[in-house]
């Protein structure tokens, strides 16, 4: 059995190999001029886990490479996708649309035996694989580096809840959420309901840091209300436009995120819960 590394994610890749005691196997790849993938895989092995994203589009291709050269080599294919790109589109809104998340199940499961997903969009994703598929979460590997570090756990808004209540009940502190109200159709109002944060140490935590707007604004109102320190921490960090930039200039202490894409803020590993997900 060997780690296969995609180009996306190699932090991750090495992190699970020291987790599993394994070696990360040789494979010899290139980008010619215009842009296309090669992939060359250099030794035999009949088990191999193949780490990749598909995010941005140009790792898409790169995975169904890296799954066409494995399969022709290895017996069983297990896939480790940290970040599933075109998750958003998990179901129809409109007529007319692609259920992206569908179709991406669908081409990746074609060289695959099982797949495992780090926090995607919905969990319910994985329900759009005809094989096996499994979900890692990703909230207690940062939890587990915030133990003692912090007061409160907070969400940006309601879709993040569930995670802040979970991390919070692993570092053994409190957790609350911002409720946001539209006021108008440019202005959403958003504020931590019954909660004094003055003095405390406040962790926000969300599954995806894109352009980092909504992290600015919920720092600039925990900093009025003279909130001790402010952490942010994400699953996934994609920091679009230098929003990591944006968001210490706001007054962050510091970033955190897990190794699914790999940032300088990448301190939180996910390799240990995916390795035991791999040995179940």
């Amino acid at each position: 059995m060997k780690i296969v590394a995609g180009s996306s994610s190699p932090m991750l890749a090495k992190n699970l190999a020291k987790k599993m005691s394994l070696e990360i196997a040789d494979v010899s790849t290139k980008r010619f001029p215009d842009g296309e993938f090669y992939i060359k895989v250099n030794e035999e092995f009949e088990h191999a886990i193949i780490v990749q994203n598909t995010y941005p589009d140009e790792n898409i291709v790169e995975l169904f490479l890296l799954q066409d050269a494995v399969k022709r080599i290895a017996d069983k294919i297990d896939l480790v996708i940290p970040y599933y790109g075109y998750g958003r589109q998990d179901k129809i809104f409109e007529k007319g649309e692609a259920i992206s998340a569908e179709k991406m199940a669908k081409l990746i499961e074609q060289d695959a035996d099982r797949v495992i997903l780090v926090n995607p969009h919905k969990d319910h994703i994985i329900n759009f694989f005809d094989i096996e598929a499994k979900v890692c979460d990703g909230v207690p590997s940062i939890a587990k580096f915030f133990e003692g570090k912090i007061d409160v756990v907070i969400a940006p808004d309601k879709g993040a809840l569930e995670m802040a209540k979970k991390a919070s009940e692993i570092i053994g502190c409190e957790y609350n959420y911002f409720e946001k109200t539209r006021i108008s159709s440019n202005e959403v109002k958003m504020e931590i309901k019954d909660m004094d944060v003055k003095g405390k140490k406040l962790l926000i935590i969300d599954d995806i840091i894109s352009t980092g707007g909504t992290m600015t604004k919920a720092i600039d109102l925990l900093k009025k209300q003279n909130a001790h320190e402010i952490y942010v921490s994400c699953i996934h960090g994609l920091f679009i436009g230098n929003a990591d930039d944006r968001i210490l200039k706001a007054g962050c202490r510091e970033i955190i995120t897990t190794d699914t894409i790999e940032t300088a803020y990448s301190k939180a590993s996910v390799a240990e819960r995916i390795s035991l997900l791999l040995q179940n």
